[in-house]
């Protein structure tokens, strides 16, 4: 398992022959063995059986001979140039064998001993020697603690689990497997090749001395074979990386389908802002990831079947569904279960869908999800009828037939006329098989049929849905990549640091952003003096970089109506703030008129060291931390796009008009979004914005940011 300490890959796969693992011509296995269940022995095996065709090199000081191959005594003795070398021996000799076979030129190692990084500082130091002498070799390592690779198009199983390569053919072709776990890795290939679709490569990177899933990703990106990308990673080492290659394979026609366990871990904390307590890192990912064209899946069943629905069908599932059933309860539960994943069911009705109207018998009436009834057993022509109606709807995207299979008999009248209107169809629309009595005895030359017409099989309906709004919702997100603007560029102070409000108002003002009237006092008498030119009532602020939340320490006085409240809320403020914060020093105390009352909000922005910026939105005020009803944003998204996510707080009908509340300026509030996100991808400096909270006005009157703080680096 990859453990946190780990360092960045020291190189990247473009300056090393990646080939010389995945496409070896000769391979050595240090550490062979006779004895079986050895993993040399278990490596040899799998060559042997899956005929590999190159040359191989078998070490082992102890016998002359294993299997009828002759035995070399040492790394030394190994020609130069061999393509990749495996390591089949315990972690107190790799070092040593790592910078032998760095000496006799060999490409790349495979090394699967565990107890490096994730066995504490020895074993860490250990591993970046390692990573150190490949990347002086210019030698790849995939490892340590890994299961080896699999290339399934040439049958080289570079791996101690016993394999059968599945090489990948016509149109069946194309998933790549890229696992952090080997154990994943080696039961995901095994799901994938009992569903009969071929695997390309499969890439178990443990922990990522020399290399990690990013390399692989790449390599798989521009490789003609590969269709499907299908990953499970713990931990990205570099996120950036990451997203240009799942962009790359985006544009290269490749679906990269992520299975990434760690949601439940905790937020990182953050000592300045509310944006940055509350965008975790889990969150930041997916939704990156999901920018950059990844479809994210919640399990491993769903990875593959996603997985398998992107390699069958003629094209992505996409628009609006239909479901097709033979049962008013079934209806009912992908009813509800349609509404739980927010899956668009187009609306069927009789007055709307009249050659669907045609096609069925008159007590079946149209609807979405469609209840057959068990009508199809006297009129099996009935399937076929409703799915070339549906062919020709336009508002249909995707079709998942829900059919109750029982048994042979059952299955065989219903699968051929749904099979003669797959072969009569006009069109590439997609179309789901999905039995709801898991484990009935359907025939396999049934199921190969449907494959071999482009139509999955799944064995539950519930499945079916999930992966296919997993698909829709990826489809609607097209991949992107934000450029940042110089006209949003700021002139940052050089040691960074906390920027009080102030100063961080003096800086944003300027780039469009909207924020009370307000202006810096540093003497009681020019706060009354700021305050009569204002106009009551006013607001106090105390500014202190040292104040991050400055209501915490007495800081804010709101509401004051005349000279006299000021002057005396100035003394106040000054005390208070020294009891809780004796050492403070306050660059003065903001004068600010104060605001009309409207819907409060947060907008806040956050620079994942590892990711990048992100927005983040949601009901704000001193609540905002407890309720945390928020979404995430990545700058350079459309107005629609932005509006699309408001519109996904859980508290978002507050925004349109609630009992006679008027609907607020979601314009408004979407254009400074769009504007923050400019100013984080302009200014990689700034770790945090927090604007808490911003007051929404309805609508055309805007939208106003109360307080601000920002968070920079040192230049």
């Amino acid at each position: 398992m990859p453990v946190e300490t780990l360092e960045a890959p020291v190189q990247s796969s473009a300056e090393r022959s990646i080939d010389r693992l995945l496409r070896p011509r000769s391979v050595a296995i240090v550490g062979a063995s006779e004895k079986p269940g050895a993993l040399g022995a278990s490596v040899l095996a799998n060559l042997e059986r899956n005929g590999f065709a190159g040359e191989i090199h078998l070490i082992n000081p102890k016998r002359p001979e294993i299997a009828g191959r002759a035995c070399l005594p040492g790394i030394e003795a190994l020609p130069w140039g061999v393509d990749a070398a495996v390591l089949a021996i315990p972690r107190a000799g790799v070092v040593d064998a790592v910078r032998q076979l760095a000496a006799r030129g060999v490409g790349s190692a495979v090394i699967f001993s565990a107890g490096f990084a994730e066995g504490g500082e020895a074993g860490l130091a250990e591993q970046r020697n390692i990573a150190r002498i490949a990347a002086e070799a210019g030698m790849l390592i995939e490892g340590p603690n890994c299961l080896g690779m699999v290339n399934h198009y040439d049958g080289v199983p570079l791996t101690f689990v016993e394999t059968a390569v599945t090489p990948p053919v016509g149109e069946a072709a194309g998933i790549g497997i890229v696992s952090q776990s080997g154990a994943m890795a080696a039961v995901l290939g095994t799901t994938i090749a009992s569903r009969g679709l071929g695997l390309t490569f499969s890439v178990s990177t443990g922990n990522e001395a020399g290399s990690g899933v990013e390399d692989y990703v790449e390599y798989l990106a521009g490789d003609a074979g590969t269709r499907v990308i299908a990953m499970i990673v713990e931990q990205f080492r570099q996120p950036r990386r990451f997203l240009a290659a799942a962009r790359a394979a985006a544009a290269a026609g490749k679906t990269i389908v992520l299975l990434h366990p760690g949601k439940s871990s905790a937020a990182r904390e953050s000592a300045a802002t509310h944006t940055g307590a509350m965008a975790g890192d889990y969150a930041v990912m997916r939704l990156l990831v999901a920018q950059a064209g990844v479809v994210v899946a919640e399990t491993l069943e769903e990875l593959s079947d996603i997985a398998e629905i992107v390699v069958r069908s003629p094209a992505l599932p996409s628009g609006g569904t239909a479901v097709l059933g033979e049962s008013g309860a079934f209806k009912a539960l992908m009813l509800d279960l349609a509404e739980e994943l927010a899956l668009p069911l187009p609306a069927l009705t009789d007055a709307c869908s009249p050659v669907l109207r045609a096609a069925l018998p008159e007590f079946v009436g149209v609807s979405n999800p469609l209840d057959l009834t068990a009508q199809g057993l006297v009129d099996p022509d009935l399937y076929a009828r409703t799915l070339t109606a549906l062919f020709g709807d336009d508002r249909i995207g995707t079709i998942i037939i829900g059919i109750i299979q029982t048994d042979p008999v059952t299955i065989g009248i219903k699968v051929p006329p749904i099979l003669r209107a797959m072969q009569e169809r006009t069109g590439d629309k997609p179309v789901i098989f999905a039995g709801l009595d898991e484990g009935a005895p359907i025939p396999a030359e049934h199921v190969e049929a449907l494959r071999s017409l482009g139509i999955p099989y799944f064995p539950a309906s519930e499945r079916a849905l999930r992966a296919v709004t997993r698909l829709i919702r990826a489809q609607a997100a097209s991949p992107q990549e934000a450029t940042p603007s110089g006209a949003a560029a700021l002139r940052l102070p050089e040691a960074g640091g906390v920027i009080p409000e102030h100063a961080a108002k003096s800086l944003l003002a300027p780039l469009g952003f909207a924020f009370p009237p307000s202006h810096l006092a540093t003497s009681p008498a020019e706060a009354r003096s700021l305050a009569e030119r204002l106009g009551f009532p006013v607001v106090l602020k105390a500014q202190s970089s040292a104040l991050s939340h400055k209501s915490d320490a007495g800081g804010v006085l709101l509401n004051l109506g005349d000279a006299a409240a000021v002057e005396a809320g100035w003394h106040r403020m000054v005390a208070e703030v020294a009891g809780h914060l004796p050492d403070v020093a306050l660059d003065g105390i903001l004068v600010e008129k104060m605001g009309e009352r409207g819907a409060e909000l947060i907008v806040g922005a956050r620079s994942d060291p590892d990711w990048g910026p992100v927005i983040l939105v949601g009901f704000g005020g001193v609540q905002a931390e407890i309720l945390k009803d928020v979404r995430l944003i990545a700058p350079g998204m459309s107005r629609s796009a932005i509006l699309a996510e408001i519109g996904q707080l859980k508290a978002a009908a507050l925004l349109h008009g609630w009992r006679g509340s008027p609907a607020l300026d979601l314009d408004a509030l979407a254009a400074l979004v769009e504007r923050l996100g400019a100013v984080m991808l302009a200014n990689p400096r700034i770790r945090e914005i927090d604007l808490n909270p911003v007051i929404l006005y309805p609508r055309e009157q805007g939208a106003v940011a109360l307080d601000a703080l920002m968070l920079v680096d040192p230049n």
